[in-house]
């Protein structure tokens, strides 16, 4: 005989599917992409539940949600290395989803108030990693450009670092996407959110990418269609996953570090976006140009850039007073060395 569910348990996953199949993708208009975090996010929790506290994931309920428990949570990820941001990220979708939960049910709403005094970690404000342009050029020199990866590769890179788009945003691209004849060429880039922004690309990229198309998609009678980046099963073309890219990056990253040792000891995807975004910062491009081109939601999020690096400070010092760095210092005069030494 079959042991129904108690009124909460039922209540929870009903609550689970309203939120992740209607609340998000069609009230909030939410990516697929948005949806399956916030969907991992919840799973992971009931994870946690089963592992730590032995309770079966068809069991889970509201009393399961409480401000102890959630804390455990955090403290279960970062004994799994966890970073900093990815348990804030669990966290705050704990907390969007005991919002909606409670905003649909006031008896909840306890149950949202006690979870959402947990404050987020404090993260550790680092200078934003990113490619010298000397590092740059020695990791595009590393595909061999007379295979047929190798060109594909290279142009995955000269994309990532010329339209700052995200990895995700980079495979998702489609042949009809580009606009390469227009007055001034540009990619439309479908970011997060669903929100899509007109990138500009520089005449060397369409150059790349003419002849990039015309290699790669040119017998092709659906080719606008087509995902711009593809490997062939069974024949037919499909999109690459953002792993593949990732694998694939990190391994032109350790080949160009034994020849430039400016080339950082990890290079990934977004590597590529904090890089264009720095060199235009680096140029003199204002910020709010950069948040329009990297599709920020907020100028907020660009401000890391603003974080000059050293050799920005030494020349903004030099502006500041010129002839205080051409000054002859004390010390260099014997008499006066030994006076500061007290000899």
């Amino acid at each position: 005989m079959t042991r129904n569910r108690a009124p909460g348990q039922q209540q929870f996953w009903k609550y689970v599917r309203e939120y992740l199949t209607v609340q998000l993708p069609k009230i909030r208009c939410c990516s697929v992409h948005t949806v399956d975090s916030y969907r991992r996010s919840i799973g992971i929790y009931c994870d946690f539940l089963e592992a730590q506290q032995r309770i079966k994931f068809a069991n889970v309920s509201w009393d399961h949600f409480t401000r102890g428990s959630v804390i455990k949570y955090i403290q279960w990820l970062r004994q799994r290395s966890c970073g900093v941001a990815t348990c804030n990220l669990r966290l705050s979708a704990l907390k969007a989803f005991l919002r909606y939960c409670a905003d649909e049910d006031v008896s909840l709403y306890s149950v949202f108030q006690e979870v959402k005094k947990i404050p987020l970690l404090k993260m550790a404000r680092t200078p934003v990693g990113y490619l010298s342009k000397t590092a740059l050029m020695a990791v595009l020199a590393q595909p061999d450009i007379t295979t047929v990866k190798g060109r594909r590769n290279r142009m995955i890179m000269i994309l990532l670092y010329d339209t700052g788009t995200r990895v995700q945003e980079l495979v998702d691209l489609r042949v009809s996407d580009f606009h390469l004849d227009a007055g001034t060429p540009f990619v439309l880039v479908t970011g997060k959110g669903n929100k899509t922004r007109s990138v500009p690309l520089m005449d060397k990229t369409v150059a790349h990418l003419k002849e990039f198309l015309r290699q790669f998609h040119a017998g092709s009678a659906d080719r606008h269609e087509m995902p711009l980046f593809y490997s062939l099963r069974a024949g037919r073309p499909h999109a690459l996953s953002t792993d593949a890219i990732s694998v694939v990056l990190k391994n032109y990253g350790e080949a160009a570090r034994t020849t430039c040792a400016e080339v950082p000891p990890r290079v990934h995807p977004h590597l590529f976006r904090h890089s264009r975004a720095m060199h235009l910062y680096q140029s003199g491009m204002p910020l709010p140009y950069i948040a329009e081109f990297l599709g920020h939601a907020s100028v907020t999020t660009t401000e890391i850039y603003a974080s000059a690096d050293t050799e920005m400070l030494r020349k903004a010092i030099e502006r500041a007073d010129p002839g205080l760095t051409h000054e002859t210092p004390a010390w260099k005069n014997e008499e006066s060395l030994r006076r500061l030494c007290g000899l």
